[in-house]
């Protein structure tokens, strides 16, 4: 007996409502038959020479508790089908395939919670969808993908949760040519009976991002400076008790950061570069022995030590930072000695050398660059007074005004968003701040609780704002610069493994990934990958 008309007898003798096309002038006994289809009750009579084509199946309280990959393969020409007040709750991938002629499915009271993102595959005549009144908090993402001939959906009755979850529907509704009805929300609270069709999409924060544990690099460090050279990436970390600054390479074929070069450097604590075309320089400031410049003038030699930098006035250097100053390059070094000095070294032939000292005697233990009003600006950070804030002007530096209320500071880091620029400023004891230019004056802004910190960084990394506090006696905490509010929200902490007394950060980009580089003076580097997360998948 062919599996249509097997079928068809089993579930007509089990009380299913079936509709089926019968040979033509032919009605089976038991039946009641119009021109294109019949419809039986109980268990119709068929002689063996029936041969009936199944058009429409009712399923009413079946026992099973899913539907199964499959399920309707000996039935392809149905073109409607049906359920209700079942007690299955799953629909698994490719449940209806085979049913390419199938245009109504009404999946309606029954107790399902789960539909798999693949369960209507193949339904590619389908008009009319409906999935009203059951226990569905949410649909998966391009359940509805390729069904193009859909005129009709229904999904009310549902408990739909209105997170991220169902921000794709609303999306897919705005651009579907069908009359869709998606009832209310059932939570969260704030949203309960909402209308799905009055949400608005825009108002569903639904992107995050993560920065993963990826790689480690031996020995502790006290900077990390990213740089380009003859269009390759390279990192370069000052390791003091290993006395090198230590220059990384990304190895393609490992996909991992393996060591290039090493400059022999005791005691340093910052290594600092420059690229002017095909030379490269490497500031070395060093706690003794004295600061040095190593360059190479062409990519096929190996850097060299090219000059002493500040002698007697270098007594103990805690940063250096690069700018550019009336289109020539320059170093600034800030010394965190009593006798030192802070000083500025610009591009003479083929050295760098002296051109003003500042803020002596102040012992300064940070310098930071940035541009404010058009001209240059350069912030020092001191152990004995506030930042003060030194304008470029005249070929010289000139004192433009100390910050307020920023008292006990170690280090400050700049940062531009929305037009605006907003200072991170790091404090050991006591909360670190965010301040806010307001044309004249930096003004307090955001005060985020820390203990132990020596480095607030702000880091644009991909499309996100970030700012990682780095702490000695907590895990560092990575912010992120929230648009509307102008204000950092925390995103995560770094770790596990916990970074051991951070001193810097660093982003890298390159091969279509972006590494975030954290330099620790009692542990290892750690390198983390930023990834993008789409909550709404």
């Amino acid at each position: 007996m062919g599996g249509v008309r097997l079928l068809l007898l089993l579930l007509a003798g089990a009380g299913v409502g079936v509709a089926w096309r019968p040979p033509k002038g032919k009605c089976p006994p038991r039946c009641s038959c119009s021109k294109d289809s019949a419809l039986c009750e109980g268990s119709p009579e068929l002689p063996e020479s029936f041969t009936p084509t199944l058009l429409s199946l009712s399923l009413v309280r079946l026992g099973v508790p899913q539907l199964k990959a499959g399920s309707f393969l000996k039935m392809p020409t149905l073109h409607l089908l049906l359920f209700t007040s079942n007690s299955f709750s799953v629909i698994e991938d490719d449940a209806f395939a085979g049913l390419s002629y199938l245009q109504y499915l009404f999946i309606e009271d029954n107790e399902i919670g789960s539909i798999s993102k693949n369960a209507l595959r193949g339904l590619r005549s389908l008009t009319h969808l409906s999935l009203a009144s059951n226990r569905l908090e949410a649909l998966p993402r391009f359940l509805f993908r390729g069904l193009d001939t859909l005129t009709h959906v229904d999904l009310r009755g549902n408990p739909f949760q209105c997170d991220c979850r169902v921000l794709w529907i609303l999306q897919w509704m705005a651009t579907v040519n069908a009359s869709v009805g998606t009832g209310a929300c059932a939570g969260p609270a704030a949203l309960a009976r909402t209308q799905l069709q009055h949400l608005e999409p825009a108002s569903f924060k639904c992107r995050s991002v993560e920065l993963s544990w990826f790689q480690r690099i031996e020995d502790p460090a006290l900077s990390v400076e990213p740089f380009s050279y003859q269009g390759a990436a390279y990192v370069v970390l000052a390791q003091p008790f290993a006395g090198r600054c230590l220059i990384l390479v990304w190895d393609y074929g490992l996909q991992r950061f393996r060591p290039e070069e090493e400059l022999s450097a005791p005691s340093v604590v910052s290594c600092k570069p420059l690229v002017l075309g095909p030379r490269l320089f490497v500031l070395c400031a060093r706690l003794w022995g004295g600061s040095q410049l190593w360059g190479r003038a062409r990519p096929e030699l190996r850097l060299a030590p090219l000059q002493a930098l500040g002698p007697g006035r270098l007594l103990r250097p805690n940063d250096a930072e690069l700018l550019w100053l009336d289109g020539q390059p320059c170093f600034v070094v800030a010394d965190a000695s009593k006798a030192g000095t802070t000083t500025l070294l610009c591009r003479q032939g083929a050295g760098f050398y002296p051109r003003q000292s500042l803020h002596a005697w102040r012992r300064d233990t940070d310098a930071e660059v940035l541009r404010l009003d058009g001209r240059p600006h350069l912030l020092l950070a001191s152990a004995s007074q506030r930042p003060v804030l030194f304008q470029w002007r005249g070929g010289r530096f000139e004192r433009r005004t100390d910050i307020p209320e920023a008292e006990g500071v170690y280090a400050a880091r700049h940062l531009h968003a929305a037009g605006q620029v907003f200072l991170c400023l790091t404090r050991f004891i006591g909360d670190s701040m965010v301040m806010r230019w307001d044309g004249s004056m930096f003004r307090p802004l955001q005060l985020l609780p820390s203990r132990g910190a020596h480095v607030f960084q702000p880091l644009l990394i991909a499309r996100d704002q970030l700012a990682i506090l780095g702490s000695d006696f907590a895990f560092s905490q990575v912010f992120r610069l929230e648009p509307e509010q102008g204000l950092l929200e925390p995103l995560q902490e770094l770790g596990p493994p916990t970074l051991l007394s951070p001193r810097a950060f660093a982003h890298v980009t390159l091969a279509g990934k972006h590494f975030l580089f954290a330099a620790c003076f009692k542990g290892p580097t750690q390198i983390y990958q930023h990834h993008e997360l789409d909550l709404s998948a």
